[in-house]
This record gives structure tokens, sequence and C-alpha cells, in this order.
């Protein structure tokens, strides 16, 4: 997730800006067959994040190098001492796919003015203002990511600094949107590694989970903590209406316009297209001032969760290729990927991350590890989702919680704490949804 830090519009600053977004379009114009040559997406992203990488959170920096420099070793270790074949110029591009799809995400930023627009919503306090909290971070956040949780906990800041209720509702809220959400960055991720998975069964487990995810935080919150003076959020209508129309657009894209492309692909040219064209009204002029700044502004701070997308798509390649190389393609982590093999793959990402590292890693190095038939890639599918909302929750480094740490000074260890007996909850729920999809399959 992205670094809620504004940089400077340095020339540095402004020419990665320029090449995120030139990697953005090089990506669409691959998907209408247009592409000028070959992994140009990947050389202007990774350009874009060597320009800004003194910038990246130390933390991050050291993982994301350490992913990149472990893929690269692997990679020469499959070349000289398995004799593989390995496609140089092709190794940066990795998770391209999902990068293009966050910068693309990025652009609804751009729809409608917040400085000038009505408000979100109203607060208020009790059970039903912390259930609003962490609905209204989860509804928002399937489109707007990690920029709801700072849109939503900048109003509930101005009655006083964010108690931990509500910072714990704005951390569940978000978390759990990745077990069902399209436009997040765990789907994208997902629908890469099992391109095969079948969306609609994952929603049709992911949802009721995340709902009931809901439903575990506000009763949890509520016993622990005193809500009558807790402020909470309440939407309104008109707030829903972005997102709602978002995904419908989505789904009409999917199954009717353009059913050969892949949601991932649909949402990194549709969003920008729909920022643009809630724009184009006022003017061209206003149009590229809008876009010019987002560039500026907005691309150079998505640096750590682009430098981290990218190296571990270094290290799930270079993974995958060792492993080819060193067994002819016979070995994998599970002879079939059933229920308890995913129990156990879905038990070690949630560990990686109580560790510090990102559930990204995990589920690349679990993919990396694997030959899933077609259907078995919508239980992978699950499972990634899973851990990762999970997680995410729970990881004291993870992106949300470093974000929160930053942004209104609560320690991801000391979110990690009181996430404890939410994330055991949620395993044993994540468990038994496990069970109830491979009867499914």
């Amino acid at each position: 997730m992205s670094d809620p830090a504004t940089p400077s519009t340095s020339p540095r600053h402004a020419l990665a800006g320029a090449l995120i977004l030139a990697g953005l379009v090089l990506q669409i114009l691959h998907f209408a067959g247009l592409s000028p040559l070959p992994h140009l997406v990947g050389y202007a992203l990774w350009l874009a994040t060597a320009l800004l990488w003194r910038d990246i959170p130390r933390r991050t920096r050291w993982q994301a190098g350490a992913l990149a420099a472990i893929g690269l070793t692997l990679l020469l270790v499959a070349r000289w001492r398995y004799d593989a074949a390995i496609a140089w110029p092709a190794v940066l591009d990795g998770n391209t796919y999902v990068v293009a799809m966050l910068v693309g995400v990025s652009f609804i930023g751009l729809i409608g003015n917040r400085r000038q627009g009505r408000p979100l919503g109203r607060a208020i306090t009790g059970i039903p203002g912390t259930a609003g909290t962490w609905l209204g971070v989860h509804l928002l956040g399937t489109i707007l990511n990690l920029s709801t949780v700072f849109m939503i906990g900048d109003r509930l800041a101005r009655r006083g600094p964010l108690s931990l209720p509500q910072l714990l509702a704005l951390n569940r809220g978000l978390s759990s949107a990745a077990l069902w959400s399209p436009f997040f960055a765990s789907m994208g991720v997902v629908m890469t590694l099992a391109p095969a998975m079948v969306y609609t069964q994952v929603l049709a487990v992911g949802l009721p989970l995340a709902l009931t995810a809901g439903i575990l935080s506000t009763l949890q919150l509520s016993r622990r903590f005193d809500l009558q003076e807790v402020a909470g959020f309440s939407l309104s209508p008109r707030s829903l209406l972005m997102p709602v129309a978002m995904a419908a657009l989505v789904m009409l894209f999917h199954y009717r316009v353009t059913p050969a492309l892949s949601i991932v692909s649909i949402i990194t040219f549709l969003l920008p297209a729909a920022a643009l064209a809630t724009n184009l009204p006022k003017g061209p002029r206003w149009t590229l001032r809008r876009v010019r700044q987002h560039t500026l502004t907005r691309l150079p701070a998505m640096r750590g969760e682009i430098a981290l997308f990218l190296s571990a798509g270094v290290l799930t390649l270079g993974l995958s290729t060792l492993i080819s190389a060193a067994t002819g393609s016979d070995w994998t982590l599970f002879a079939h990927f059933g229920a308890g093999a995913a129990v156990l793959s879905f038990l070690a990402i949630v560990a990686s991350a109580m560790a510090g590292l990102h559930p990204i890693i995990g589920v690349s190095v679990l993919a990396s590890m694997l030959d899933l038939e077609p259907a078995r890639q919508t239980l992978f599918a699950f499972v990634a989702l899973a851990s990762w909302a999970v997680g995410t929750s729970v990881g004291p480094l993870s992106g949300i919680n470093l974000s929160l740490q930053g942004r209104y000074g609560v320690s991801g260890y000391r979110m990690m704490r009181h996430n404890l007996g939410y994330a055991a909850v949620m395993t044993a729920l994540v468990v038994v949804a496990i069970m109830v999809l491979e009867a499914w399959l």
C-alpha cells in the first residue's frame, strides 16, 4: 500500500511520475494490440522505482531490495547450475499487470472535487457509529483503497485524536475488503497467478465472510470498549453511488463489452477512462491540469507498493524457474491442492505476515511452488485473498498498519496485539469457508 506522504514535485519526482503514467498507457495499448515494443511497461515502471528508491520507507526498501536480489540470484543459479533457458529481457515483467491496475485505480481520486464536494457522511456515536465506520471504510475502500482510511479517519480526527476502537474499525474495514473486491491489489495479484479462477465463486464465499468480519468486529469492540462516546461514521446514500457504479461498469465490460479481457485488464483502462470522462465537461485545460497534478503527486507517492509488487514479481519468477529447472517440472509443494493443503497454506502466509512480511510475498512463493490445474485455481485464489485479508489486519508491518502509524501515531505492534483475537476467529471462519468451497468445487 502506498506511502501516504506526498513527495515534492522535484524534477526527479516529475520524471518518475511521468514514467509511471507511461507504464499505464503502454499497458492499455498492449490490451488493444498496439504496444510498440514488448517489455516497455516493466522498463518504465522499474526506472520510475529506481528514481524514487531513496524516498521509499526504509523497511519497505529493504524488503523490496531483498526480494529482487533473491529472485535474480535464483535466476542466475538456475542458469549456471541447471542450464535453464531464461528470457532476460522479460525478467522485469513480473506483476506489471498488477502495478498498472493499481495506477489505474488511483485515478478514481480525480472523480469529483473533494475540496468543494459534499461531505462523505456524518459523525455518530456508539455501536451504530463504530459499525458505520467499518462499513464506510469497507464499501468506499473497495474502490478507493487506502485513501478511504485517511478520508474517513481525518474526518473522525476533527473531534480529537483517534481512539483505539476507531483505529481498529478502520483497520478491519479496509483489510476485509480484500476478501472480495475486484479493485484491490490482492485480487489483481490472484487473477494474475490464477487466471482460471472463477470470480463469482470467490465472491459467493468472500463477500459473506467479509460481512461476518464486520459483525464480528462490531461485537468484539462493543464488548471490549465503552463506545458510548466514541465517534463513528455514517455513510450518506450519495457516497455509495460511485463504488456501485464502478463495480457495475466493470461487470458490464467483463460479461458483455470486452469478455476476452480479464477483470484486471478492464479495471486498468476503465477507471482512468471514467475519471477523464467526469472531468472533460469542465474543459480540456481543467482535465489536463488535474491529470498533471495527479502525475506529479499521487503517482510518485505509490513508490512503496510499486517497488514491493515489482520485486515480488522477480522473486516469483526466480523461484518458479529454479524449481522447474532443478526438478524437471515434476515437483510441486502439494501433489493435490485440496482443503488440507489450502488450510496449511493459509496459516503459513498469515504467520509470515505476523513476522513482518507482506502477504504478497507468501502468496507469490506459494504460487511458484504449485502446479495448479484450472479446477484448483479458484480454491488457491480464495486462500490467497483470505490470507491477505487476515494477514494485513494483524501484521504489524502491513501497509494499513504502517499507514495508521504514520498518520495517527499508533504502533503497528499495538494494532497486532489488539487484532490477535479477531484474527483467531477469522482463521476459524476461513477454515470453514475453505471446506465449503472445496465441497462446492
